[in-house]
């Protein structure tokens, strides 16, 4: 999900001894392995069952090092999940602002061409950064208000997002009827891709994509 986080979990522990990284270099590859670490304990024992000395003892790092950080196993929980979804989104916004560089693609997208191709992103980046789509999806709900109130709030952009992507659909619908639409979306699409993650089922996981755009094109087309 983030190109730092997945470098940060192969490269391990700094060399001990002299090295050439600035403190800032330094830092910032103790803080990726630590929100990597949170994530890959939190998907093997649940966030009930990873402790603060489990997320060091993975991550490579001493107990000082991490309360340099973060305040709390729930601090270091929020930021992994804001650094996760926050370059999940980036990625989406990407995909979105660049044009279909496929050869067959003539003219602009349709809504849900877009929505297509966006939905197939998410899903192939949650199925290989299960441990930080296991964050969003299942552990949030045991890590406390802070963190519920970040995926209520992930949830409405992904909400606007739709709203923005299909504004041309379902012209009879008033603002709040779409509104509504989009909302019951992005919750049926994160209920489904729950319990798939919960299953470990990356098939199952990428098969959601023609039943979802079907559902979006019904509710929103």
């Amino acid at each position: 999900m983030a190109e730092s986080l997945r470098n940060a979990g192969r490269s391990g522990p700094l060399p001990s001894g002299r090295h050439h990284l600035s403190r800032q270099e330094v830092v910032a590859s103790q803080r990726a392995r630590m929100l990597t670490a949170t994530a890959e304990a939190m998907r093997d024992k649940g966030y009930a069952g990873t402790s603060v000395a489990e997320i060091i003892r993975r991550a490579g790092v001493s107990r000082e090092t991490f309360y340099q950080q973060f305040r709390s196993k729930e601090d270091c929980f929020v930021q992994a999940l804001d650094a996760a979804t926050n370059q999940l989104a980036d990625l989406l916004e990407a995909a979105w602002q660049s044009p279909d560089g496929s050869p067959e693609a003539t003219g602009a997208p349709t809504p849900e061409e877009t929505f297509r191709r966006l939905l197939r992103l998410y899903l192939q980046t949650l199925t290989e950064q299960s441990a930080f789509a296991r964050l969003f999806l299942v552990e949030v709900y045991a890590a406390g208000p802070e963190a519920m109130a970040r995926r209520m709030d992930w949830q409405r952009r992904f909400a606007d997002a739709l709203a923005e992507i299909f504004q041309a659909g379902a012209e009879d619908a008033s603002a709040d009827e779409r509104r509504f639409d989009c909302e019951a979306l992005v919750a049926a699409a994160a209920h489904l891709v729950t319990v798939r993650l919960v299953a470990d089922d990356p098939q199952g996981l990428c098969a959601l994509e023609d039943p979802l755009v079907r559902l979006a094109v019904r509710l929103l087309g």
